[in-house]
């Protein structure tokens, strides 16, 4: 690990963010010279280690990247880019042995060949995982391992990045404080390429299995440069997090409802039978929107594996028992209290099929860019193959270049960085999950946009700024898409509406404007969130 005493010592390409896409890009870029900022130490601020299922690849004997494709585009509300999810699927294998390369030990079968498994929404056994659960850690910890050995890339721990500075809309470095330190003289860094890889924004959430890095700072910075942001408003939930007082909330994986588990309120009714055919076997969005209903009715809901497993619970899904044991619930004999979770963002900054975004000398890759693979709704295992496939292509168009010499570097004027009241920030992931969150309406979203609003343009501390600024986006968005699509639903457009089957390209002016002019009138006429 390097120190950042002297910012000259900062290579010209500078990644933030120490996940998979950071991680993959840094090395791909190898022997490039490149410096590595991650808030956290490598791998414990990013979401890629708490990866369960693995990496979509079509690498199975009758399997192909055009089903793998077609099986994107299906689950995507009609907004996938097909061009970019087809190219996904093709670069898969090659980015499988990349990870191979890096000593990554995905599962094998007993003939040597790599052992892939099914998940929900495809249409074949194409998930290549580590020991049958662990991809994520794997991956990150098989990548870590592999850039502290290598001599071209510079990693500087415990650093956030607050702002970026330009010029003429090109990138001419970055504003960074020591993370922890809400007192620190912020420094100014020079930089002639940066590639954000800052990953999502779940903790914007009260309810999330995202770590508390994820809380949007990437796409914030992004766009109070002016970059233009896509789908923002898309936020894929997972149904069945275990309330159990922790933050992120881990989960009760699906497969126990494939077991015989069902999902009932405080009273003991299934309530997912009167809402769908296949009760709790249902899709995972509608699944959700279910628990959500029963717990704002003040009813509560609880996964209930007391009659499907038993006693055989603690054997056949030992995470999960320990976490319930751990938060003093007993799976065995209770039902486990659960809540919607924001789990992933589809929407972030926009990027073209290189990762570049609108600004000049500044990539995206992971989940803080959208690329338009995921369309409203993300394909289970696709994430991992996107982070990857992306961090290469960035690599290759940065790889070749060479840079004009950095602009003068000026501070951004910026609020002085006291520490964050935790009741505004909690205030702030509460709005987000009761008005943002898995079910929607106009009026509830009307009311986050005035009051995120608000918050940035007034706080003085600059890490809740840039969670305003990123739940400002989310909301306005949200709140000008009149209709139901994907993970977005609207209980007043609770229907798709074809002529609205496009993506949304925005930015944060856009979404100022609207919040200025809701406050100014009682209309929710939506206004155009064009960029």
């Amino acid at each position: 690990m390097s120190n950042i005493s002297d910012t000259r010592q900062i290579d010209d390409i500078v990644i933030v963010g120490g996940g998979l896409a950071g991680l993959f890009c840094a090395l791909k870029l190898a022997p490039r010279p490149v410096t590595v900022i991650s808030a956290a130490p490598l791998g414990q601020g990013a979401s890629t280690a708490w990866a369960q299922g693995g990496i979509a690849a079509a690498v199975a004997e009758g399997d192909s990247a055009e089903s793998h494709a077609a099986d994107t585009i299906a689950v995507g509300g009609g907004i996938v880019d097909e061009t970019v999810a087809l190219g996904l699927a093709r670069e898969a294998g090659a980015r499988i042995h990349d990870l191979l390369q890096y000593g990554v030990p995905f599962d094998r079968d007993l003939e040597g060949r790599l052992a892939v498994s099914r998940e929900a929404a495809h249409s074949a056994r194409r998930i290549v995982h580590v020991e049958g659960d662990r991809a994520g850690h794997a991956i990150i910890a098989a990548l870590i391992e592999t850039v502290r050995k290598t001599p071209s890339i510079r990693v500087i721990e415990g650093y956030s990045a607050e702002a970026l500075l330009t010029q003429d809309n090109a990138v001419t470095g970055l504003q960074l404080r020591k993370a922890g330190d809400d007192i620190a003289k912020p420094l100014t860094v020079p930089a002639r390429a940066v590639v954000l890889a800052t990953g999502g924004i779940g903790h914007l959430y009260a309810v999330t299995t995202n770590p508390a890095e994820a809380s949007g700072i990437g796409l914030a910075i992004a766009a109070r440069a002016g970059a233009v942001i896509a789908d923002p408003e898309f936020v894929q939930f997972h149904p069945t997090a275990i309330m159990i007082g922790r933050d992120p909330a881990p989960l009760a994986t699906e497969a126990l409802r494939g077991e015989g588990a069902t999902l009932i309120n405080g009273d003991g009714e299934r309530f997912m039978v009167a809402l769908h055919p296949l009760a709790e076997l249902a899709p995972r969005d509608i699944v959700a929107r279910g628990v959500f209903a029963e717990i704002a009715a003040g009813h509560g809901a609880f996964l209930d594996a007391t009659k499907a497993l038993g006693e055989k619970f603690q054997h056949e899904f030992p995470t999960v028992y320990a976490s319930c044991i751990a938060g003093g619930v007993d799976p065995v004999t209770q039902p486990i209290p659960i809540a919607p979770a924001a789990h992933y963002h589809m929407g972030g900054i926009a990027v073209d099929e290189h990762g570049r975004t609108s600004i000049a000398n500044l990539w995206a890759g992971g989940e803080v860019s959208s690329t338009g693979a995921h369309g409203a709704n993300r394909l289970a295992s696709n994430s991992l193959l996107e982070a990857v496939v992306f961090a290469a292509r960035i690599a290759e168009d940065i790889g070749g270049r060479s840079f004009e010499t950095a602009g003068p570097l000026e501070q951004i004027a910026a609020p002085r960085n006291c520490a964050m009241p935790p009741l505004v920030e909690s205030n702030l992931r509460a709005m987000m999950s009761a008005n943002v969150g898995v079910i929607r309406n106009g009026k509830g979203l009307a009311e986050a946009v005035r009051a995120f609003a608000a918050i940035e343009k007034d706080t003085g501390n600059i890490a809740l700024r840039n969670m305003a600024t990123t739940a400002l986006i989310v909301s306005a968005s949200a709140w000008a898409r009149r209709e139901s699509r994907g993970a977005h639903y609207r209980s007043d457009y609770p229907v798709e509406k074809p002529a609205l089957a496009k993506r949304t390209m925005t930015t944060l002016a856009a979404a100022r404007e609207i919040a200025a002019r809701l406050s100014e009138e009682t209309d929710t006429t939506a206004l155009p969130l064009s960029a």
